[in-house]
């Protein structure tokens, strides 16, 4: 596109089930460590499915004050915790920029369920004049975008996407945008989410969802013939994006750009994507438009690859209808193989992994998958990839609601 300005990755941010910094999170990642255990949040003895990926030895007071703590839902802090090591990671230093032209681009897909529970019962069990001031600010998901904000004095644009299982991809790629035209020289972008509750179980669970198995080692495994289902995630991954001229201004590392954004809708059903994958592979299209590469350019897709039995099929029928015969030359793995469905979360954290491949050319396998699906005949990379150059890695995000969305990332060259 004419006159838009290039945007490039400069810090990341990562809390997640198999490692709470982005360097924890990828050495996770090349030991194929899963985060796989039984629900500990709550009883989960009567529910339909006992797994969950959950963030373990995370403490807000080693990111942010206790009072700061107190006034945030987990979602909310663990997006905190993930922006403070990406602004760290960029060597941004906030009193020297000018913070009205820095933005917040964070989102959460649900907010936090686990307020509503707790001030549903309270109103159940004590009436209404015992509901907390704060219920409504700490259940909110704009609140992680909000408080972001707030715990950095970024004053500039912020804004909070929610489309369901696409909202870390698109949260990212609309702050890409943003750069891009010039509404911010610098956003700080991605998704967080932390709701492994009682609701969520239940309600995930009663729509066949999640994964039933109570073997880690068998619970997602997408692309796998025996899969059965998704094991529910949480965390978040941040990542700040800035215009080219502004990083280079400051000397900043350059880890990755960004190059092409896609989002479209199958405008089908409320759960299953689009059964032929179109919306998805308009998705992919649209983004490898926008950076002006033939899909032969394309090194390495992290699947959305979700373990459920629709996604992982419609899924590859939208990469062979957007990649064409280089379907079946790409190397393809999902990273929920490891860290389960994190939901708002999940396509920032991914996004850090396709960053992290092109950095060390590296490939994660997806782990777990062992027997072969006919319908899912693409390379799911069974192995780690080490010998081939990763120069353009895509990762794709699908959401309930219809929601697709696509982000290419390349190697930096000047």
């Amino acid at each position: 596109m004419k006159n838009m300005k290039r945007v490039v990755v400069t810090g990341m941010g990562a809390i997640t089930p198999i490692g709470n910094s982005v360097e924890e999170f990828w050495s996770g990642v090349k030991e194929q460590k899963i985060g796989f255990a039984p629900i500990t949040y709550f009883d989960a003895t009567e529910y339909k499915a006992h797994l969950a990926a959950e963030v373990k030895g995370f403490n807000a007071k080693d990111y942010m004050k206790p009072k700061a703590a107190r006034r945030m839902e987990l979602f909310s802090q663990y997006a905190v915790a993930a922006s403070k090591e990406a602004i760290e990671d960029a060597g941004l230093d906030l009193e020297k920029e000018d913070t009205t032209r820095i933005g917040v681009s964070v989102g959460c897909g649900v907010g936090s369920l686990q307020m509503i529970e707790k001030t549903t019962r309270l109103l159940d069990q004590k009436g209404p004049n015992r509901v907390k001031p704060l219920a409504v600010p700490m259940m909110i998901s704009n609140m992680a975008a909000g408080n972001v904000s707030i715990a950095f004095g970024l004053r500039g644009k912020s804004i909070n996407v929610v489309t369901a299982c696409a909202t870390g991809t698109q949260s990212i790629g609309e702050a890409y945008r943003s750069i891009q035209v010039g509404e911010a020289d610098v956003m700080v972008a991605g998704g967080t989410e932390a709701a492994v509750s009682e609701v969520a179980v239940s309600g995930f669970a009663a729509l066949t969802a999640l994964s039933g198995s109570d073997d880690p080692e068998r619970a997602s495994i997408p692309f796998d013939k025996e899969r059965d289902g998704f094991v529910i995630g949480e965390g978040a991954g941040i990542v700040v994006l800035e215009s080219l001229e502004h990083a280079q201004a400051r000397g900043a590392n350059i880890l990755a750009e960004v190059v092409g954004y896609g989002a479209t809708s199958d405008a089908y059903h409320i759960t299953s994507p689009c059964e032929d994958g179109e919306g998805a592979a308009r998705a992919m299209v649209f983004a490898m438009d926008e950076a002006e590469i033939t899909p032969d350019k394309v090194d390495y897709i992290n699947a959305h690859g979700t373990s459920t039995h629709a996604n992982d099929l419609f899924e590859t029928k939208a990469i062979k209808k957007a990649l064409g015969e280089h379907a079946y030359d790409v190397k393809i793995s999902s990273t929920k193989s490891m860290i389960g469905h994190g939901l708002g979360a999940a396509g920032a954290i991914e996004f850090i992994t396709c960053v992290k491949s092109i950095e060390e050319d590296y490939i994660h396998p997806t782990v777990g998958l062992k027997v072969p699906d006919e319908e899912c005949d693409l390379d799911y990379t069974l192995e780690p990839v080490t010998d081939r150059k990763v120069n353009y890695a895509m990762s794709n995000s699908l959401g309930f609601g219809g929601h697709n969305a696509t982000l290419l990332v390349k190697k930096f060259e000047d």
